[in-house]
């Protein structure tokens, strides 16, 4: 054996990981930072802009040469918010993606995320023509006071007419995101909100709790007693009514925030459920992949100069035996259909009660969760209080 190749087996994980099949990309500019927002992201004016889209290709084209891509099957643009990009800044962007991922399977998902009120027709002309074919949009609420307050720069009129943009330009697979627990949100705006986005008879639903995130306005906000937010029973109730809701009109939950009609389900974000590789590109962007764990420099600069000079990745984490187990289970039981002992045997040789035949006894007893065919899913009460579920797999 040579002594490269020794090496090569010698940095393999001791489990087994397929090559990465999804790409995240990160275009980290946006309009304005919203009140709750810690994400890598910075206002675009005045950022270069065409430099970061040039770092971003070199990027690929390094680690492509490092892990071939081969049948992708989803790719996600997200920010920032990536629709604050140029007609002619898109295309160039786009053309890179189908440069070096172009190798995909004939049903590839191609998500961009986007603000509404971004989204005018010769962009999405531009996207459309650059492959992407699913768009999610940051709606998160319709009531034009809350969203003011969340510092979102959109009314619920740029959401009526960005769908319409959208759907007039030939897409066909929409998402929205909406908030929940915001400050001063009842059960009452939540149910308003909910009429307005089923409305719109969309392809998918997604409905998040707001967390408080250090360095943002809210942040320093609660800490000064100044964020009037629901209590955790009406923020509860929010979620019992979307749920409900949601089944209602015919939206099947598939995961502990998502909702989607039959077959619509995002296939991206079910790839970082099943604790699957995936490449990630871009400022502050994570990847996973031959059992290592990545993440970029962030700052837009320092990634520019960092990609020419090679890879921008910041720091690698090698992801042992035992913590690949813990993350199958804590992100597999956020999908509704649970984990299976098949896939976990795949990946680890052996079945899950092996390594957590006492967590998995403790939540059953609890009625957190349920053995289901081949393995274990959430219960109704397990969906409540999924942190209490996860936080048993942490070692």
């Amino acid at each position: 054996m040579q002594a490269g190749e020794a090496a090569h087996k010698a940095n393999r994980p001791d489990y087994n990981q397929a090559p990465p099949r999804a790409v995240y990309i990160h275009i980290p500019f946006c309009t304005n930072k919203c009140h709750y927002c810690d994400f890598n992201s910075y206002v675009v004016q005045g950022q270069p802009v065409m430099d970061y889209l040039r770092a971003l290709e070199r990027e690929m084209e390094l680690t492509v040469e490092r892990f071939p891509a081969e049948g992708i099957e989803s790719i996600f643009v997200g920010g920032g918010t990536p629709t604050v990009l140029t007609p002619e800044q898109m295309s160039y962007f786009l053309g890179t993606v189908n440069r070096y991922f172009g190798d995909r399977l004939p049903d590839c998902e191609i998500t961009m995320e986007a603000n509404p009120g971004t989204t005018d027709p010769e962009k999405l002309a531009a996207m459309k023509e650059g492959g992407v074919n699913r768009i999610s949009f940051g709606v998160q609420s319709f009531d034009n006071k809350l969203l003011e307050t969340i510092g979102r720069i959109h009314s619920t009129d740029d959401v009526y007419r960005s769908i319409e943009n959208a759907r007039a330009a030939g897409f066909d697979n929409l998402s929205i995101d909406l908030m929940l627990g915001l400050p001063n949100q009842t059960v009452e705006a939540m149910n308003a909100t909910l009429d307005e986005a089923l409305k719109l008879e969309l392809q998918h639903y997604s409905a998040y709790s707001l967390k408080i995130e250090e360095n943002t306005l809210f942040h320093t906000l609660y800490h000064k007693n100044k964020l009037p937010l629901p209590s955790e029973d009406d923020e509860l109730n929010m979620y019992v009514t979307v749920m409900r809701r949601m089944k209602e009109a015919g939206y099947r939950q598939y995961e502990i925030s998502n909702f989607a009609k039959p077959s619509m389900e995002s296939r991206h974000n079910k790839a970082y459920w099943r604790n699957l590789a995936y490449y990630g590109l871009g400022a502050g962007a994570h990847g996973y992949a031959s059992g290592k764990r990545h993440f970029n420099i962030k700052g837009v600069q320092a990634y520019i100069d960092a990609c020419g000079k090679g890879l921008p990745i910041k720091e690698t984490h090698d992801v042992s035996r035992q913590e690949a187990m813990e993350d199958f289970m804590m992100v597999g039981l956020r999908l509704l259909d649970g984990v299976s002992n098949a896939d976990f045997r795949r990946q680890f040789g052996i079945g899950m009660e092996q390594p957590f035949g006492r967590q998995l006894e403790k939540l059953l007893s609890r009625g957190l969760l349920q053995a289901e065919n081949d393995g274990f899913r959430l219960t109704e009460q397990g969906l409540l209080f999924g942190n209490d579920v996860f936080g048993e797999f942490l070692e």
